[in-house]
């Protein structure tokens, strides 16, 4: 059984008693008519074990404002009834909605300071979260020998019960694996028991070797007070704990919170209407590259997606529902055409179904953008002028690459914005080890051109950064290689990259530290299904599940020959839509709503640091007061009504059951004021 009945009775009569509590009931210095004002922020406690952090990790990306009290420091704050709680104004205070342990009694049971956290929670109704645990009475569970289990859960199939879709795990589809990316290593270990009175289990899975099911997380409800107990470990980075992340917070935070997460997928098909050039097999290089000897592109046909190819990608959009972004390149187009008997199929075909895509500026003809190249030397070098400076592309050079391939899409009605841009190979940006610095003309040709949001790599600048005065909008490097048609390409490459030299590899896996060599090369008739796809499905799907909403990129290379891109998109889709509600798809935002995210975010963060946000909720009214212009990200249920200057208005959009926006008062309001449902 997932829960017993005396189970619900207790829960039942914990959320009577919150309620009692909301009214003033129990809290000291407060009548019956007047509810505590409960702070908007969360308490953490870390003993620097992963859950705790995988648990902070996530409360940051929300925007969920959070105090950290380190274990390990000495000069730590003693948990005490002053730091937990006050009076402002006469109204009792709870200084934290919700409280995140590293288990349920890191002080000590019956320790002051856990004694003190305890009163705190059983008297303002205060959640608290146990990370990670083992399983015994303690926390509302048998322990193992009592027909459950302990052990490694990897590759094992978990199920969110019906009582944790009715609670904050909602937003699930059903049942979740267990990552399982390494035989040889263990990377999920966990326990598995039965609950007893007062527990509810909200994830469970069939007790290996047992019988019956055993419970993974859980509330516990005993003694006034609420834990949501995990009793599996994990990091920020594995699938089990992207999914559930959600759900915790929204447990911990009883779902009204600042801050907003969404799931995320967006893929940018760089070079459309260009070739790119073909990985050389026999050389393991690309010809017409620097580092590629007798390099002049003339023992490889370039690859460039064809009319059937551009077709494809048309029907498969409507197929899977997810659009992609054509970053093009008409001037590049033109020279192909003009090359080719003055007829080009790949290009009609894409103007007349241009409304079906999204279109982003990647500059007229790929010119790079930084210094001038000097390709005397492997690797290159910046071109210096006589008195020993770095020798730039110029102001005006930049911008027409800019403006002639704005004005090449108008001509032909293709749906850009004059405000985005994708640079070739992202350059003009700073670009390590040979520009540390941007092209200094740079920002003059972004603002010749009115533009706002410029694609960086996110692989080395994860960060937003002006460039004058538009913003860069980082974008995930996807491991499908451009200058790959087949997969017996793309494995031949990925051998030469990821193989020790003794294994006919480049080598360079052993002398990076970031690197891991494969244990043997891959198949090249079988390795990227078996091999590549999963690995590349993974770091998207963890991205996508992250609230992450920065767009990967790939290449039209990638669409063209094989096609070797979908296979990616098609199980990152799949995987996604088994695990989550049909409430919860993924967004797909285009290149500046992701800038404005990620503007919106970095002023929100500075905001919070800063102390200039005041947030708090007495019974069912949140107010949150921030410097104004600073647009406010708050989270709250269905049914949440936002007070107008005059009257009211219904409160966000809706998103895994709940509701959530950026927001800011109206004026003459300063402060943003929700009325939650009842």
């Amino acid at each position: 059984m997932a829960h017993s009945v005396p189970g619900w009775r207790n829960a039942a009569a914990v959320v009577a008693t919150t309620s009692l509590l909301a009214a003033g009931v129990g809290i000291p210095g407060a009548s019956a008519a007047t509810a505590p004002r409960v702070d908007l922020r969360v308490l953490v406690v870390d003993n620097g074990d992963s859950p705790v952090q995988a648990i902070t990790a996530e409360l940051k990306s929300t925007g969920i404002p959070y105090t950290r009290v380190n274990l390990d420091d000495a000069n730590r704050p003693t948990i005490d009834a002053a730091f937990l709680s006050d009076t402002v104004g006469g109204t009792p205070r709870a200084r934290y909605q919700g409280v995140v342990l590293p288990n349920e009694a890191p002080f000590g049971p019956g320790s002051a300071e856990q004694s003190a956290l305890e009163t705190y929670e059983r008297t303002y109704g205060i959640p608290q979260v146990d990370a990670y645990t083992w399983a015994h009475p303690g926390v509302g569970l048998d322990y193992t020998s009592e027909g459950g289990w302990a052990g490694s859960l990897d590759g094992r199939a978990a199920t969110v019960t019906d009582a944790g879709r009715a609670s904050r795990f909602g937003y699930l589809d059903g049942q979740f694996a267990f990552e399982d990316n390494s035989a040889s290593t263990q990377e999920s270990y966990g326990f598995v028991a039965r609950p007893r009175a007062g527990y509810t289990s909200y994830v469970d899975l069939p007790v290996p070797g047992g019988s019956g099911r055993g419970s993974l997380v859980g509330e516990y409800a005993h003694e006034g007070r609420r834990e949501l107990v995990v009793t599996f470990a994990y990091n920020q980075h594995q699938r089990q704990f992207r999914v559930l992340a959600r759900g915790i917070v929204e447990w911990l935070t009883g779902g009204v919170h600042l801050g907003r997460s969404r799931n995320y997928f967006g893929v940018h098909i760089d070079d459309v209407f260009a070739p790119d050039s073909r990985w050389d097999t026999e050389r393991d290089c690309t010809p017409g590259s620097f580092n590629c000897d007798g390099g002049d592109g003339a023992r490889a046909e370039p690859i460039r997606m064809t009319a059937a190819d551009a077709e494809y990608a048309e029907q498969w959009q409507r197929s899977s529902g997810l659009t992609l972004d054509m970053v093009y390149n008409g001037g590049s187009g033109e020279e192909w055409k003009e090359a080719n008997g003055g007829t080009d199929a790949l290009t009609d075909r894409l103007v007349a179904d241009r409304n079906a895509f999204r279109w982003i500026n990647h500059t007229y003809t790929h010119q790079y953008l930084g210094c001038l190249q000097d390709t005397s030397t492997v690797p290159w070098s910046c071109a210096k002028n006589a008195d020993g400076t770095t020798r730039y592309l110029s102001r005006a050079d930049i911008a027409a690459q800019i403006r002639d391939n704005h004005a090449w899409a108008v001509a032909r009605g293709l749906p850009v914005q004059r405000d985005e841009l994708v640079t070739g190979e992202h350059s003009g940006l700073r670009t390590l080890p040979q520009q540390p610095d941007d092209n200094p003309n740079l920002a003059g040709a972004l603002a010749d051109n009115g533009v706002k949001w410029i694609a960086s790599d996110n692989s080395r600048e994860p960060a937003q950064r002006p460039v004058g005065a538009a913003l860069t909008v980082p974008r995930h490097p996807m491991n499908v290689y451009y200058n790959v048609g087949t997969a017996a390409e793309m494995v031949d490459e990925y051998n030469w990259v990821y193989t020790s030299a003794a294994d006919g590899g480049s080598g360079v896996c052993e002398n990076h530290a970031t690197s891991t060599c494969l244990a043997a090369p891959l198949d090249p008739a079988t390795g990227y299904a078996s091999h590549i796809v999963p690995q590349e499905v993974r770091t998207a799907l963890l991205h996508a599940v992250g609230n992450d909403p920065r767009s990967h990129y790939a290449h039209q290379s990638n669409l063209a020959e094989e096609r070797l891109l979908y296979p990616v998109l098609d199980q990152v889709l799949a995987d996604y839509r088994a695990l989550f509600a049909s409430d919860t798809p993924l967004e797909n935002p285009r290149h500046s709503a992701v800038g404005t995210e990620l503007k919106r975010r970095a002023a929100w963060q500075t905001a919070v640091a800063n102390g200039t946000v005041t947030a708090y909720r007495i019974g069912t009214t949140v107010t949150v007061k921030a410097p104004r212009g600073t647009a406010v990200p708050v989270t709250a249920p269905a049914g949440t009504q936002k007070k107008l200057a005059l009257g009211t208005a219904a409160f966000g959009t809706p998103y895994a059951g709940a509701r959530s926006a950026w927001d800011t008062p109206e004026a003459p309001q300063s402060a943003l004021t929700l009325k939650l449902p009842s």
